[in-house]
């Protein structure tokens, strides 16, 4: 079982009070490298998370709101708190999770740095008055805060997602009712270790609930007292959770499933794009929403660039990120295993080439899914139509730039780009024609939390990161006043 001074509770927080599951009801947390329980964590009740909501309500202020000055403060605590503790955060996400634990240890410094934007920031949230007097009125601009938010996370970014809306909603003045989700849960117990015992946040301002999805989703979409839901997950998700807060008319922020295109061109420096792939492709273990899932190589460079991308692709390590020294770790659990899987098997059924990595029956026993590179995918392949959430590289040619946007937009999603070119006026084409929220440009990077980061079509609602991120958890209210 895991030990760490940050994980002392395994229960929910609610009210400023560590809670546990009256019933005693726990689930278990495994670490996917290994398969063995690392911890029971408290399950939480319906009841219990009414309590969580009743609490964050406690806590609001509309009348007499907390001061600009006093939530900048709780979100430099925050985001001291991450920095001094980030080897141990991120040990506990690497054993959850799995991912590399150097990389874990960078979602530290990731999720510090959203708290650290939104405190230096938080002033654009003060009250203005316009310069115009129409109406012969005086009119003023307020931001008030949209009321108890739910807060809903995936576990491919433990630390990293929670940070995104946490951030936002502290810095609006929002209390929260926070579910992480249950195969990542320690991360968030160590979070709210560290915002309990480093900062002088009220009673009720965040409240930590666990369990079943069923459960809590309930509650926090039929609860009148949460106003609105920040969730990121899966489009089928999303999709019902408009359905289930229709009749309330929630505010609703949702980061939903990608599909990216990362589209190399003839012109495009190899060696940066195969090197921007690699890092953008295996981080999580290809267990992202941003990472490059069809990747579109110009006809006259496919062979060149393959080989290099098999060059590095063959270099990689896989193991138990804890261990320090792996390029990329298991996958989180056996459905995500059987899903790259499936996808691999279907592609090379319908004519795919494997040139780096593994053949299906070669695979071994556990969560470990080596890096993998095939060629000549088409359209009617799984992996070319599905988001695989996996360490696998499908290849597909091109030969015209209308038909590479015409490809890339060919999904209902719309996160995540990429497009490789030393053509400037081309890449300002490609890019306005990809309907994706974001679009790099020679480039594999994902979000930052210096600018705003969200999807298009079936992809989500709103923006995180940035200055648009964080007016995400705020109500404008106009005031004119007459003479």
């Amino acid at each position: 079982m895991i030990e760490s001074p940050l994980l002392t509770k395994l229960t929910g927080y609610i009210g400023g009070r560590w809670t546990d599951n009256a019933e005693g009801n726990t689930f278990d947390v495994y670490n996917p490298a290994t398969g063995a329980v690392i911890a029971q964590v408290a399950s939480m009740s319906e009841q219990e998370v009414t309590a969580a909501v009743e609490a964050g309500k406690s806590a609001l202020r509309l009348t007499n709101p907390y001061s600009i000055e006093t939530r900048r403060k709780w979100l430099e605590d925050i985001r001291d708190a991450l920095k001094e503790h980030r080897e141990e955060i991120g040990r506990i996400l690497c054993l959850e999770h799995g991912k590399p634990l150097q990389e874990a240890q960078g979602e530290v410094d990731y999720a510090a740095g959203f708290f650290d934007y939104c405190s230096t920031h938080i002033q654009a949230l003060d009250a203005h008055t316009i310069p115009e007097k129409p109406k012969n009125c005086t009119w003023t601009v307020h931001y008030r805060p949209v009321g108890v938010t739910g807060l809903i996370t995936p576990w491919n970014f433990p630390i990293g997602m929670i940070a995104k809306k946490l951030s936002a909603a502290l810095a609006a003045g929002c209390p929260s009712v926070i579910k992480p989700a249950s195969e990542t849960p320690l991360t968030m117990i160590a979070l709210f270790s560290l915002m309990d015992q480093h900062t002088d946040l009220p009673d009720g301002m965040v409240n930590l609930v666990m369990g079943k999805a069923s459960v809590i989703g309930k509650v926090l979409c039929e609860s009148p007292d949460v106003p609105m839901l920040s969730f990121t997950g899966s489009t089928e998700v999303g999709r019902k959770l408009v359905l289930d807060t229709a009749e309330q008319v929630k505010k609703l922020a949702l980061e939903l499933g990608g599909n990216a295109p990362f589209i190399v061109f003839d012109d495009a420096d190899l060696d940066a794009a195969a090197d921007n792939l690699i890092a953008n492709k295996f981080r999580g273990g290809g267990q992202t929403c941003v990472c490059a899932n069809r990747i579109f190589v110009h006809e006259k460079v496919a062979d060149a660039f393959g080989d290099k991308l098999a060059e590095r692709v063959n270099k990689m390590t896989v193991g138990d990120g804890i261990n320090g020294d792996v390029d990329i770790g298991p996958l989180i659990n056996k459905a995500g295993f059987d899903k790259v899987k499936r996808h691999l098997e279907d592609a090379l059924e319908k004519g795919a080439k494997l040139v780096a990595g593994k053949q299906p029956g070669e695979l071994g026993e556990g969560l470990f899914f080596p890096p993998t590179v095939i060629t000549e995918v088409t359209r009617d392949m799984c992996c070319y139509r599905e988001e695989t959430f996996g360490p696998l590289v499908p290849m597909a040619l091109f030969r015209t730039e209308d038909e590479v946007i015409e490809a890339g937009n060919d999904t209902e999603f719309g996160l995540a780009s990429y497009v490789f070119t030393g053509d400037a006026e081309r890449a300002q084409r490609v890019a306005a024609g990809l309907r994706f929220g974001h679009c790099g440009w020679n480039t594999g990077t994902g979000p930052t939390p210096e600018a705003p980061f969200g999807g298009m079509k079936a992809s989500g609602i709103g923006r995180e990161g940035g200055l648009e991120g964080l007016f995400e958890f705020v109500e404008p209210q106009t005031v004119p006043r007459g003479f």
